[in-house]
C-alpha cells in the first residue's frame, strides 16, 4: 500500500511536470519566431523558459528513480546472484542514497526559506521570483526521499513493481 502510494505520487508528478517541457519548448519557439520572423524578440521568454526548465529538471528525480533511470554502476553486481545484488542495493541506499537525500532535503529547505524571506528575484530582463523554484527543490528532495523509501521496501519485500 505504501509502495503503491509513493510510486503513484511520483508517477503523477512526473506526468504533470512532463507537460512543463512542452510549455517551455513552446515559449522558446515563440521567442525564436518573434525574433527572426518579426524582429521583435521578447524580453521575458529566456527567463521564463529557464525557470520552467529548472522546475522540469528538479521535480523529475523521484519519477526517474521509480523508473530506474538514474545512473547505476552495476559492473560488479551484474555477476552477483539476485540475493547478493539485493544486499548491495540495500547497502547503497543506506550508505549513500539516504544521507544524500536527507542533506538535499534539509539544505534545500534552508535555501528556499531564506529566498522566500528575502523575496528573492532574478536579475534578468524581468524580475521574476526565485523562491518558487527553490521551494520546488525542497519538494523534489522530499519526493526523491519518499521514492527511495519505496525502493528499499521493494528490496526488503523482494518485489519488483511494474513501471
Amino acid at each position: 500500500m505504501v509502495i503503491r502510494a509513493i510510486d503513484g505520487l511520483n508517477e503523477v508528478v512526473g506526468r504533470i511536470v512532463a507537460v512543463v517541457a512542452i510549455i517551455f519548448a513552446a515559449i522558446i519557439i515563440f521567442d525564436v519566431v518573434m525574433r527572426y520572423a518579426f524582429s521583435e524578440p521578447t524580453r521575458w521568454a529566456f527567463d521564463v523558459s529557464k525557470q520552467l526548465f529548472g522546475f522540469y529538471f528538479v521535480l523529475l528525480g523521484g519519477y526517474a528513480l521509480r523508473h530506474g533511470a538514474h545512473v547505476k554502476v552495476d559492473i560488479l553486481t551484474e555477476k552477483f546472484g539476485p540475493g547478493t545484488r539485493r544486499v548491495v542495493d540495500l547497502l547503497g541506499y543506506v550508505i549513500f542514497f539516504f544521507p544524500f537525500a536527507w542533506v538535499f532535503l534539509t539544505r534545500s529547505w534552508e535555501f528556499a526559506a531564506r529566498s522566500w524571506a528575502q523575496g528573492e528575484v532574478t536579475y534578468g530582463a524581468i524580475q521574476m521570483p526565485v523562491y518558487p523554484l527553490k521551494m520546488a527543490m525542497c519538494v523534489a528532495a522530499g519526493l526523491l526521499l519518499l521514492q527511495g523509501i519505496a525502493e528499499v521496501l521493494k528490496i526488503l519485500l523482494d518485489r519488483q513493481e511494474s513501471h
